[in-house]
């Protein structure tokens, strides 16, 4: 299996992960009796200060994974080649958990500054991993002059 889709099989497992955390804790809290089924509303704070940060870094995690999974795919299917792409893939998983990590652990100023420093380098990731698609595969041909409008089926 090539790395870069390794590194999006890890990614959609740390995603899990997270989820699976979060329903422990909300099973727990209701078969404690502490909770009712219908209590976690969506996106309203609820729980403990840990709970909502892992809360956060679940959603977190979806919100990115859309991009990191349209490059990695993308790339798979041009079959972008090369240790350079691979590390990318390699450097956002671990940057991914590690800035989890950082959220579940604590709230404090210098984690916000840290998850903050490792969310930058997943989107550096995925910026120089499209560079790299760019730069193997190139830039698709756009139509010009009268060939655009033949397309589009607006000329005679």
């Amino acid at each position: 299996m090539p790395v870069p889709l390794f590194a999006l099989l890890l990614y959609v497992l740390w995603a899990c992960f997270l989820a699976f955390v979060i329903v422990v804790w909300r099973t727990g809290k209701v078969m404690r009796g502490e909770n009712m089924v219908q209590d976690f509303t969506s996106g309203v704070p609820h729980g403990s200060e840990a709970y909502w940060r892992a809360n956060r870094a679940h959603i977190n995690t979806l919100e990115n994974l859309p991009l990191f999974a349209g490059v990695i795919l993308t790339a798979s299917v041009l079959e972008v080649p090369g240790v350079i792409f691979a590390t990318l893939a390699s450097v956002a998983i671990v940057a991914r958990v590690i800035q989890s990590l950082i959220h579940l652990s604590s709230g404090a100023g210098i984690a916000v500054n840290l998850r903050f420093l490792f969310w930058l380098v997943q989107i550096f990731c995925i910026v120089a991993m499209v560079v790299q698609i760019i730069l193997v595969v190139g830039l698709p041909e756009w139509p010009t002059g009268p060939e655009i409008w033949v397309r589009l089926g607006l000329s005679a």
